[in-house]
């Protein structure tokens, strides 16, 4: 079986290439009307092996791995795509329903004076993502597009309008309800799939207004609207001979504008949602709300933001029985630093998008002249960020059937009221070049993660984590780069250590070595070693060693990644 899926991974590797290395030999220079093609090919595998000393038993497979290759068409009045997928043994981490192989993404997408529309498989946004955002996120295995139609109109000046409608992708299935949701369950009801429409306007309301203009005074507003149909409308309570009358469509609707004038700005935006019982919320019949204030300023060497946002029972899906991370129609951006550093990322922060939450976060950054006392010959780089999340304050929850809240109208909650602390962040960065060649980075980290934002992962964690990252560069080919970072807590695993080095050989190879280090606890080294080769469009990274369990997270939508030991390929190819 091993061998039959690396035979169909390297097939389809290599009729993508050979796409793309056609498509590159068309001529740089196109008039209007000619066709270019674009694509990519993309194959993440895992030789996987067990490993006693972290407790890792051997795969039942010899192979992991996830692979893509897109080829797009652009043309003056039309455009078109396609994508195919083999992801028969996925790699760790990712959930059940995401093996399997085929052409998942298909379109044809129409121009002409302002007027677009698209048919078949695409990807949208409205506002922040509250009542809607549909989108791709290969590392998380996200890939909630819809399959429909979408007309988008911005013919007019200062006036953009967009409709939409279709059946939503979970994992490989579109618009079907997920088991335990099915027809055995409710013989008396026929089975349909579930659909998504939505609207969006924006109007740009300083396009009229010569004074705004002469003011430089930017305003904008925009609304949207979305509706979730649902076919399956009933569910029975377990151990009761009682149901659950869901509603079949499920409205949201969307609220926002921004201004700007020179230097400042200010947005606002509010989001409600109808009635949406599902696995989430604990099947309550309670309406959903988030309303987000932001101020940004902005100017040479000087940035500042400040933002507030509350939301309450805001998990939106198209299938409400589902638990993973399918059929998410909405997004609820996460006011916490997304940090990139290992350890620093160790314990993020999950946006509690059903049970709702009181986040702030500021960020400040400033650039320390050249040739002042805090800048030195070359400058200084100072940011400051500040996360801090709490819990809504929730009265009792009511009383259901056998003790649960299944059916009921949830747990009501004072709009100023906050609750327990979900998380907090206080973390600063300084950046400093020494010398034309040698530069420094220093980060000091104090978090505080509760136990519910990572589904009883660890327990509440308090840890102070400090970076150092130095590069050296010795000439146009060599350049050397370390970290330093040390992790320390009395909670989960207690503390750990972390280096890496990584020399880079302009302009086509980069060497890395690092250890990851539970120092105070299990004492694993948790190692890698790896080389990454670039040339031309393509780039091939080989690594070898382990890696611990942790969390893969954007957005606030996070991805368990279980520990793993083995040899990894990754390729990427673009044309």
């Amino acid at each position: 079986m091993a061998t039959q899926s690396l035979r169909l991974l390297t097939a389809a590797t290599l009729a993508a290439v050979c796409i793309g290395a056609a498509a590159q030999e068309q001529p740089k220079e196109k008039k209007a009307s000619d066709i270019a093609l674009h694509g990519s090919v993309q194959a993440d595998v895992l030789f996987p092996e067990g490993d006693d000393a972290i407790g890792l038993k051997p795969d039942e497979h010899k192979i992991l791995f996830n692979t893509y290759a897109d080829l797009n068409m652009i043309s003056r009045y039309v455009d078109a795509g396609i994508r195919f997928e083999y992801m028969k043994f996925p790699l760790p981490g990712y959930d059940s329903g995401f093996g399997g192989y085929g052409i998942p993404n298909i379109y044809a997408k129409g121009k002409y004076k302002g007027v677009e529309l698209t048919v078949g498989d695409f990807y949208d946004q409205f506002g922040a993502g509250f009542i809607f955002r549909t989108y791709e996120e290969r590392t998380l295995g996200i890939d909630n597009s819809l399959r429909g139609a979408r007309l988008k109109i911005n013919s007019v000046p200062g006036l953009r309008v967009t409709l939409l409608g279709g059946t939503q992708r979970t994992y490989w299935y579109w618009g079907r309800s997920m088991e335990g949701f099915d027809s055995s369950e409710q013989p008396d009801q026929p089975r349909t799939s579930n659909q998504v429409w939505g609207a969006n306007v924006e109007m740009d309301i300083s396009e009229y207004s010569s004074a705004m203009k002469d003011n430089n005074l930017n305003w904008t507003v925009g609304g949207s609207y979305v509706l979730k149909h649902e076919g399956l409308g009933v569910k029975d309570i377990p151990n009761t001979s009682y149901r659950l009358n869901f509603p079949k469509y499920v409205s949201a609707f969307d609220f926002r504008t921004h201004l700007q004038r020179n230097a400042w700005g200010v947005d606002a935006e509010y989001a409600w949602k109808s009635q949406d019982p599902s696995f989430d919320n604990g099947y309550i019949y309670r309406n959903g709300s988030a309303l987000m204030l932001t101020g940004t300023y902005t100017k040479t060497g000087l940035s500042a933001l400040v933002k507030v946002k509350r939301s309450d029972n805001m998990a939106f899906r198209s299938q409400r029985g589902r638990s993973d991370l399918a059929g998410m129609i909405n997004n609820m951006p996460a006011f916490a630093y997304q940090q990139t550093y290992a350890l620093a990322a160790k314990y993020p922060y999950a946006t509690q998008t059903a049970n709702g939450e009181w986040a702030f976060q500021a960020a400040f950054a400033y650039n320390f002249k050249r040739k002042t006392a805090l800048g030195g010959k070359y400058g200084t780089k100072v940011k400051l960020n500040l996360s801090y999340i709490r819990g809504l304050d929730k009265g009792p929850k009511p009383e259901g059937i056998n003790g649960s809240t299944w059916g009921t109208n949830g747990a009501g909650s004072k709009f100023f009221g906050f609750g327990p602390q979900y998380y907090r962040d206080i973390n600063i960065q300084i950046e400093k070049k020494f010398t034309r060649d040698f530069q420094l980075m220093f980060m000091y980290m104090n978090q505080y993660n509760f136990d519910v934002t990572l589904e009883d992962f660890h327990g509440d964690v308090k840890a102070n984590i400090f970076v150092l990252d130095g590069k050296y560069k010795f000439d146009k080919r060599f350049t050397l780069r370390a970290e330093l970072q040390y992790l320390t807590t009395h909670q989960a695993n207690k503390d750990w250590a972390y280096g890496l080095l990584e020399l880079s050989v302009a302009p086509y190879l980069m060497f890395t070595v690092s250890d990851q280090w539970n120092c105070g606890d299990t004492g694993v080294h948790y190692y890698m070693a790896g080389v990454a080769g670039n040339y031309k469009s393509n780039r091939l990274m080989l690594s070898y060693g382990r890696t611990p369990m942790g969390f893969d997270c954007s957005g606030g939508v996070c991805r368990r990644v279980p520990k793993t030991r083995g040899f990894r390929i990754a390729y990427t190819y673009n044309f």
